[in-house]
């Protein structure tokens, strides 16, 4: 197995030995439940589908119930798919226990960072303006400048950095240290943070998995 998914709880801080405070994220990881288990003979790859926290029978559609009633399963809020080398050891419809990790190992932690909407090029680039406000200058101390010369080449190149949506991105923080986990809440503390808001499902993989 790769991962599990968790739920983002919120942040906190806590003491190591050594008396350090460090910043520190819970996430509920699991009970997770096998949904699919892909193969190479028929679906050209081989990968697990972990499902976790359960949802109204209303609120799913007739695929998705058609879906979950084959692994013999309650419909799922959320469904990630981690790719296995060898899934022939996995029981559909089975749980994967939080033991799967350890505590001390590092891991990724993928998910959707928060929404900004629309910002300007000072929050979304780190842009420092352009300048102080000299020569009756109004309100320019947080624009973005000059975008591109007139005549030549008459036009800004693609890729310009300018103001636009920010936030709600796929993001990735590789090599996040487990410090504590706790098997009788499915809670595990991680050392910094993760992306996205509170109860906002992630991906958590072993340190060496894509």
């Amino acid at each position: 197995m790769t991962g599990l998914i968790g739920k983002n709880i919120g942040m906190t801080s806590i003491f190591l030995i050594n008396g350090e405070n460090v910043p520190c994220t819970i996430v509920q990881v699991g009970p997770c439940y096998i949904v699919q288990i892909k193969t190479i003979e028929k679906d050209g790859y081989s990968s697990i589908q972990l499902g976790i926290d359960d949802q109204k029978i209303r609120k799913t559609n007739k695929s998705l119930l058609n879906h979950f009633k084959k692994a013999g399963l309650s419909p799922k809020k959320k469904l990630l798919e981690f790719k296995m080398r060898k899934v022939s050891d996995f029981i559909l419809g089975s749980s994967i226990p939080i033991d799967f990790f350890k505590e001390g190992e590092l891991v990724h932690v993928k998910g959707i960072s928060k929404g900004k909407g629309f910002q300007g090029v000072v929050k979304r680039h780190n842009f420092s303006g352009v300048g102080e406000r000299t020569h009756g200058q109004h309100n320019r101390l947080r624009a973005s400048g000059s975008i591109g010369a007139g005549s030549d080449p008459s036009r800004v190149f693609k890729g310009k950095k300018m103001a636009g949506k920010m936030g709600k991105q796929s993001v990735t923080i590789k090599n996040l240290k487990i410090l504590k986990i706790d098997s009788n809440h499915n809670i595990i503390i991680l050392k910094g943070s993760v992306p996205g808001n509170k109860n906002s499902y992630l991906m958590i993989q072993k340190k060496g998995w894509n």
